[in-house]
């Protein structure tokens, strides 16, 4: 089974960047994707990015033009770059894998989870 282990969470101010990471390990093929968590709210999604070659990527709303996921197959590793960070980014980011070929903004379709970076944005 894949195993994640997220890392480059802390404290950024407001319009700088941040990028994290997650390196995962595994033979399987899935998807991975990054979630994030408020203080009093729902996880919810923020990107994904296929396992095949030319994957598409997906990104919810409020980080379309800020956030870019990426991936290093030869690393194992899969990036969410984050740039002019508002402080309504700040939360617990998670990344996670799924076994699923569609609907991987879905977090009910996601099986296997890291224990998440806290990411801090100060305005």
């Amino acid at each position: 089974q894949v195993q994640l282990v997220e890392s480059g969470g802390g404290l950024v101010q407001a319009g700088g960047s941040r990028r994290l990471s997650c390196l995962a390990s595994g033979f399987s093929r899935y998807a991975i994707g990054w979630f994030r968590q408020a203080p009093g709210k729902d996880r919810e999604f923020v990107a994904a990015i296929h396992h095949w070659s030319g994957a598409d990527t997906y990104y919810t709303d409020s980080v379309k033009g800020r956030f870019t996921i990426s991936r290093d197959n030869g690393k194992n590793t899969v990036y969410l770059q984050m740039e002019d960070m508002k402080p309504e980014d700040t939360g617990v980011y998670y990344c996670a894998a799924s076994e699923r070929n569609y609907y991987i903004q879905l977090r009910t379709n996601y099986d296997y989870w890291g224990q998440g970076t806290q990411v801090t944005v100060a305005s």
